[in-house]
């Protein structure tokens, strides 16, 4: 698929480490990188297998998750337009440590080992950039660990729903339309409690469930639950 450097400027937002590229820079990695459709359910990365390459989400939303030792699947994160995939793996070598499947249709741009090596070299800045962004997603997987072990159920469910959420004019919706059931495989918390306590919320006016998906109504209360210790 052709792309022009211009093109894929207005399809990476702010936060994107590439971002901050100029036109020069753009037309570099499009130049050592191919530009491929998504398919909604495809897997683009898959868990255990080499990592060759690293891709950047274009459009689209891709779901990171990976199989535990148990055989159960665990929703680390959802990645949007301007993410780099796989990263980790084609920077040490070793197996892949998530799978990253579409939920529904989009473009990537993959860039193979050799030649985002290549690309480094002719952009050494780029590789403090990707630095950088490695350790805002550190800071991040922390505070979630955090999130897990200090707080309870309610609050707990309340920071990953805050986490999850864009702000519409008709109020803030899960980002994406997050099911409730994928939203407890994201949390870790079984599916009956989730469902108890959203019921709680829904009927104290906090949040609205629309045909299984949840529509923030009151933002403040909710941010009240999610900084509380129980």
């Amino acid at each position: 698929m052709a792309m022009n450097a211009a093109e894929l400027a207005t399809l990476l937002p702010a936060n994107s480490v590439f971002a901050a590229c100029d036109m020069k820079e753009l037309e570099d990695l499009l130049a050592h990188g191919s530009v491929h459709p998504i398919r909604a359910r495809e897997t683009i990365l898959r868990q255990g297998e080499d990592g060759d390459a690293l891709v950047i989400l274009l459009e689209g939303i891709v779901r990171i998750s990976m199989v535990a030792a148990n055989g159960r699947e665990i929703i680390l994160d959802y990645a949007e337009p301007g993410a780099v995939l796989g990263e980790i793996a084609l920077l040490d070598g070793l197996p892949r440590t998530a799978s990253a499947t579409a939920l529904w249709n989009g473009r990537m741009l993959r860039l193979s080992r050799p030649a985002f090596e290549q690309f480094l070299e002719r952009h050494p800045k780029m590789a403090l950039r990707m630095m950088r962004e490695m350790a805002r997603r550190l800071r991040e997987t922390d505070a979630t660990i955090e999130s897990d072990r200090a707080f309870a159920t309610g609050p707990r469910l309340a920071r990953y729903i805050k986490r999850l959420t864009e702000t519409k004019a008709e109020g803030e919706k899960l980002t994406h339309g997050i099911s409730q059931s994928e939203l407890g495989s994201f949390v870790g918390i079984s599916r009956e409690h989730i469902n108890r306590q959203l019921s709680a919320w829904a009927g104290a006016g906090v949040i609205a469930l629309e045909q299984g998906r949840i529509r923030i109504l009151d933002s403040d209360y909710l941010n009240q639950i999610a900084e509380s210790a129980d």
